[in-house]
């Protein structure tokens, strides 16, 4: 830190836990009056675990000067022996995660005041909005990714990785892998994303009406088509969010959002991009969570967390099946 030059030097160095597991750990640490946030691997983590924190520095060192809600670029090092791990600083976002709500309320006033949850929904759809309009070219992100052919290898590419983790058959996952290669989204803009967005993956201010402080957690960010985020985010959107069944549809309450459509409304107004053609990511992302979700089912022993996969992937992989044999999205691409 000294020999970055940043603030707090001759101060305590004084860390707090803040998150983390088996890819990577958090730490609050503060030095005087700086704060900043260190994002590193736990000492056990896979060596190519490094190259995936140079490639999250990468993307968040570029999101400086956008219009992205992010964390700062603090500073990063390549060198072990230092901490022994590749790790990089980020600015301290001073706000709060939906991840750290306890019993599934939001904090207040948001909680009791099911009127105030819209721009929450609003602006986590603005969040991969202004993400899909970053100049990534000129960032120097061109090697980030493989755009050209993304969604020529989407179905190649996941069914290898499921082939290596395969412990059972999944029902329908033959037919909407057939769908898949029949089908083609009506354009294809290559753009920045985020690669798992939800709720979980996002902060925000310590304010009323709400404001997305920071998208954090890029470990999937990459180079691709940014429509896939939007379906990711919204594939398990109930579409009456005034029910008590959207209550308990997600890991968040999703009373007082707004509707499906409105979200993707807003995505496309702020982002751009036409969005007619939902519903072939809808079905590829559900698809494909389903297959993200068997490599830690196939690998749960006797973890409770990852065996309650199980029914989870079975739905999703359904609920892929049934939405493209209903849906009459016929884009061929051809």
């Amino acid at each position: 830190m000294d020999e970055k030059g940043l603030p707090g030097a001759g101060a305590p160095l004084e860390h707090k836990f803040l998150s983390g597991g088996t890819q990577n750990e958090i730490y609050l640490l503060t030095r005087g009056d700086f704060q900043c946030v260190i994002r590193i691997p736990p000492a056990k983590a896979p060596a190519d675990r490094d190259n995936g924190i140079l490639r999250e520095w990468r993307i968040i060192e570029a999101l400086d000067g956008t219009d992205v809600p992010h964390t700062a670029a603090v500073a990063v090092c390549t060198d072990h022996s230092v901490l022994g791990r590749t790790f990089y600083l980020m600015g301290f976002v001073d706000g709060w995660s939906p991840m750290n709500m306890k019993d599934r309320k939001w904090p207040e006033p948001f909680n009791s005041d099911l009127g105030l949850r819209a721009e929450l929904g609003y602006q986590l759809a603005e969040g991969i909005a202004l993400l899909s309009k970053v100049d990534w070219k000129a960032k120097g992100l061109h090697d980030l990714g493989r755009p050209d052919g993304f969604h020529e290898r989407q179905v190649d590419r996941w069914l290898s990785f499921f082939e290596k983790i395969k412990g059972r058959e999944l029902e329908g996952m033959d037919s909407v892998t057939e769908w898949l290669r029949h089908h083609r989204p009506l354009d294809y803009i290559p753009g920045l994303m985020h690669g798992d967005y939800q709720f979980a993956n996002v902060m925000f201010e310590n304010a009323v009406p709400a404001k997305l402080a920071a998208l954090v957690d890029w470990e999937m960010g990459t180079v691709g088509d940014p429509k896939l985020d939007l379906a990711w985010m919204v594939m398990n959107w109930p579409e009456d969010t005034m029910s008590e069944a959207a209550a308990k549809s997600s890991y968040v309450d999703l009373r007082g959002m707004p509707s499906r459509d409105q979200v993707v409304d807003h995505y496309a107004k702020v982002s751009g991009r036409q969005v007619d053609d939902l519903d072939y990511y809808l079905v590829l992302a559900r698809w494909k969570i389903a297959i993200v979700l068997e490599r830690g089912f196939q690998r749960a022993g006797n973890d409770p967390k990852l065996l309650a996969f199980g029914p989870v992937i079975e739905q999703a992989m359904k609920s892929a099946a049934e939405f493209a044999a209903t849906t009459d999205y016929d884009h061929s691409g051809r």
